[in-house]
């Protein structure tokens, strides 16, 4: 008889760099809500293979050690090709990234120009613009970083990005049903749980669990997997095409997916743009800049769509690494397990 040892990581390969990284048990669980946003609807069960994944979101660290080592531009760093975004004013295509940095006054919550500009000379190492640094964020995770950028991360490091029902998955930490990775108080005892908005948004920010902007990638306490920062801190990006709802519930147990992979990207385009078919990818976790008034996105189950060429001063990335087990033959005689 067969066995997969589950206790050791022995046949992880060298070229796995940059990060530990934990096991996360395949199973069946209920992704999405159908208790929230629209499109996290229909709440359905799916089911997954095992696979590891990064204990943080990729740091200020690491990302600069794959800089160093391939000499990687990232697509913040590039000016846009005209080409790509017809109808744009020549003057606003320049090497950038955008970076929250709210008006004085905020007269409509319906319009993100009013607190996110796109900042000339932002990205990954200016995540503020060109005044700014990453002195002293090295456990910080890195931001401004487009799709791209992390799919290129992710290969030098010998991995993958995550699909979103993997992402989910680890985010709940072993639960099932409840709001939040770690139970359905948003404050347990009053404790802050991760780095997300206090105060009104987006004009007031009390800071109250300690930071403003983005945190160390273990200031606050693990899930159930040991996985930090599933919640709060930065947006993920996950490899899936982003669809505006979730596929209906299985009619019967034989039929829930397996490894599902998300929609398609002829239909992520966003429809408001009609004339710019630049696909998008759904993102999860949250951020810094999640508030209970304005957007209640620090959850498991929520989810974002991004564009892919797209980078943002609260946008971040994980690693996943689906490979085959060892497996062990046990001694003639002995039971198997």
């Amino acid at each position: 008889m067969l066995r997969a040892d589950l206790d050791h990581c022995e046949w992880l390969p060298d070229d796995l760099k940059s990060g530990e990284m934990v096991f996360i048990p395949g199973g069946t669980f209920r992704m999405g809500s159908d208790h929230h946003y629209p499109e996290e609807a229909p709440s359905h069960r799916v089911s997954l293979d095992g696979f590891w994944i990064d204990r943080t979101p990729v740091t200020n660290r690491q990302f600069k050690q794959f800089v160093n080592a391939t000499g990687h531009v990232t697509e913040a760093q590039i000016v846009p090709n005209a080409k790509d975004y017809p109808g744009a004013v020549k003057e606003m295509l320049y090497a950038g990234s955008l970076v929250f940095s709210p008006l004085p006054r905020i007269t409509d919550l319906t319009d993100w120009s009013q607190w996110w500009s796109f900042m000339r000379g932002a990205n990954w190492r200016h995540p503020y613009g060109p005044g700014s640094n990453i002195k002293g964020l090295d456990d910080h995770p890195v931001v401004h970083i487009s799709y791209s950028d992390a799919e290129a991360y992710a290969r030098w490091a010998g991995k993958d990005l995550p699909t979103e029902a993997e992402w989910e998955f680890a985010a709940r930490g072993g639960l099932e049903a409840e709001e939040f990775a770690w139970g359905d108080a948003l404050m347990p005892g009053g404790r802050h749980m991760a780095n997300i908005w206090q105060g009104n948004f987006p004009v007031q920010n009390l800071g109250e669990d300690g930071y403003e902007r983005t945190s160390p990638v273990m200031a606050f306490p693990p899930n159930g997997y040991g996985l930090y920062d599933m919640i709060g801190n930065v947006w993920e990006w996950t490899s899936d095409w982003w669809s505006s709802r979730h596929a209906a519930e299985a009619a019967k147990p034989c039929c829930i997916p397996k490894n599902p992979r998300g929609g398609r990207e002829d239909s992520s385009y966003d429809p408001r743009l009609p004339d710019i078919k630049i696909p998008r990818k759904v993102l999860k976790g949250g951020s810094h800049l999640c508030a209970p008034n304005y957007c209640r996105r620090y959850r498991p189950a929520a989810r974002h769509a991004e564009p892919v060429d797209t980078s943002t001063s609260h946008v971040g990335f994980r690693c996943v690494a689906r490979l085959p087990l060892v497996i062990h033959r046990e001694p003639e005689g002995s039971s198997a397990i």
